[in-house]
């Protein structure tokens, strides 16, 4: 049973504007009794809704999930990568101490026509990596944090138009106010440091 994947959907179907992605986190996959049947829920709330435009986030988590997981985890990661190309969805990709291996994965697996690194955490070569694949790269407020400055060289060398923000709330919130609760209404402090970053106008 996948709750909060029903409930997105739900809520995406309530309003107008709104649109849901429908996966299974990396993390949980390792945890399910049953990966077939967790698959099978999120392949028919994709399908059966015009709303779920998204299969994701799904990818690989070395963080937090342990040797004993990671196997179950990359199934997983394979099994969204087919269903997002098999529906036309955009694939997003949860990526944390996992760069080298998400890259031998979407090389095995290849990539969908529409796909997003989440919560972008790499270098300029794994930013390079992925753009040339066709990735977007969503960037949150970890681009303002001072250790930040290889994320930022990251975001300097993506064009324009595969740069996308995010917040990731309630976490990485944007300096000045990281330690706080994160929300869209810091997105604007995000935006501000990467066109810094980058040497874009906002005007």
């Amino acid at each position: 049973d996948l709750p909060g994947a029903r409930w997105a959907v739900e809520a995406a179907a309530t309003y107008d504007a709104l649109v849901a992605g429908v996966a299974l986190h990396p993390n949980e996959a390792p945890r399910l009794a049953s990966l077939d049947d967790a698959m099978a829920e999120i392949e028919a709330l994709a399908a059966a809704h015009d709303r779920v435009r998204a299969v994701g986030e799904t990818g690989l988590d070395f963080f937090r999930t342990g040797e004993d997981g990671r196997a179950v985890q990359e199934e997983s990661f394979r099994r969204h990568i087919d269903l997002a190309k098999r529906l036309d969805k955009t694939l997003v990709i949860h990526d944390r101490d996992a760069h080298a291996e998400v890259l031998r994965v979407l090389e095995a697996e290849g990539v969908p026509d529409r796909w997003v690194m989440h919560c972008f955490s790499g270098d300029t070569a794994f930013a390079k990596e992925c753009l040339s694949r066709g990735a977007y790269l969503s960037f949150a407020g970890t681009v303002t944090f001072k250790n930040a400055a290889p994320l930022r060289e990251a975001l300097a060398v993506t064009p324009r138009d595969r740069v996308l923000v995010e917040t990731d709330a309630p976490y990485l919130t944007p300096a000045p106010h990281r330690g706080r609760t994160n929300g869209s209404y810091l997105v604007p402090l995000t935006v501000r440091a990467m066109a810094a970053v980058r040497g874009d106008d906002l005007g």
